[in-house]
C-alpha cells in the first residue's frame, strides 16, 4: 500500500489523500522526496545527511514504501493505525460501571440542567450484550449512530435482546482508548450526561469494539435501563 502511495505522490497527489485512497489507516506518516539524474545511485548518500536523521530514526514508524523512476524517488514512512485498549472486555465494563457510579454519587450540571446525586446502577448482562452487538456493528461497518444499519433504535435493540424495560437510554462514543476518556466525553455532552445521572435507571451494560479499518478505530456503546 505504501508503495502505491509513494507512486501517487510522484504524480502530484497529497500524502493524506493518497493514504486514504489506498485504504491505509495511518497512526503517523511522513514522506521524503529526492530528484535529479541518477537519483537511485545517490539516495544512500542523501539519506546519510544529518537533516534526515530524525525522520529515519523515528521509532514510531514501522513500515515503508518506495517509488523510484529515472529522475525521482519518493519514500513513504508510516505506522498503521492499530488501536489497542489494553484491558479485557470484563475489566473495561467493570471500570466503566465504577466510573458511572462515582459520577452519580455527586450532584452535577449536565449542560444547564442540575441533577442531584442518584443511586448506583448495577451491571446487567442483557444490556451488556445489546451494547456489544451495536458497538461491533458500528466498528465493523464504519459508522457512528444511535440508529442501527437495520433501522433499529436503541429501545428496539434492548427489547430484541430480551430486556423488558420500563425506561431505557443509550450513550455511544468513538475514538477513546480508555474508559476514563469515554466517560469524559459522555459527561461533557449534556444529553449523554443526563443519561448517566438519570435517577430512573437501575441497570447498565457497556461494551467496546475495535476495528483498525474503521475511521475511529474504537466504538463504545453504553445502555441504561429500568425493568418493568
Amino acid at each position: 500500500m505504501l508503495e502505491r502511495v509513494a507512486r501517487d505522490l510522484s504524480r502530484g497527489n497529497e500524502l493524506q489523500h493518497s493514504l486514504k485512497a489506498v485504504g491505509y489507516g495511518a497512526a503517523r506518516s511522513s514522506a521524503l522526496w529526492f530528484q535529479g539524474a541518477g537519483v537511485g545511485e545517490q539516495v544512500a548518500g542523501m539519506l546519510a545527511k544529518p537533516n534526515y536523521c530524525k525522520q529515519l530514526q523515528d521509532a514510531g514508524v514501522t513500515e515503508v514504501g518506495v517509488y523510484l523512476d529515472s529522475r525521482q524517488i519518493w519514500i513513504v514512512f508510516a505506522a498503521p493505525f492499530a488501536p489497542q485498549l489494553g484491558m479485557s472486555g470484563q475489566a473495561t465494563g467493570q471500570r466503566v460501571l465504577n466510573l458511572v457510579n462515582q459520577a452519580r454519587a455527586t450532584r452535577r450540571y449536565c449542560g444547564s440542567t442540575m441533577f442531584n446525586a442518584a443511586r448506583p446502577v448495577r451491571w446487567n448482562n442483557v444490556l451488556a450484550e445489546s451494547s456489544r452487538v451495536h458497538a461491533e456493528d458500528m466498528a465493523h461497518h464504519n459508522y457512528f449512530s444511535h440508529n442501527g444499519r437495520d433501522g433499529s433504535d436503541p429501545a428496539q435493540r434492548v427489547e430484541r435482546a430480551g430486556y423488558n424495560y420500563r425506561t431505557t437510554g443509550e450513550n455511544i462514543a468513538a475514538g477513546q482508548m480508555k474508559p476514563e476518556d469515554a466517560m469524559k466525553a459522555w459527561l461533557d455532552s449534556p444529553d449523554h450526561c443526563a443519561n448517566l445521572m438519570n435517577p430512573a435507571f437501575i441497570d447498565m451494560g457497556v461494551a467496546v469494539a475495535v476495528d483498525a479499518r474503521s475511521d475511529m478505530g474504537v466504538y463504545w456503546t453504553q445502555i441504561f435501563g429500568a425493568p418493568r
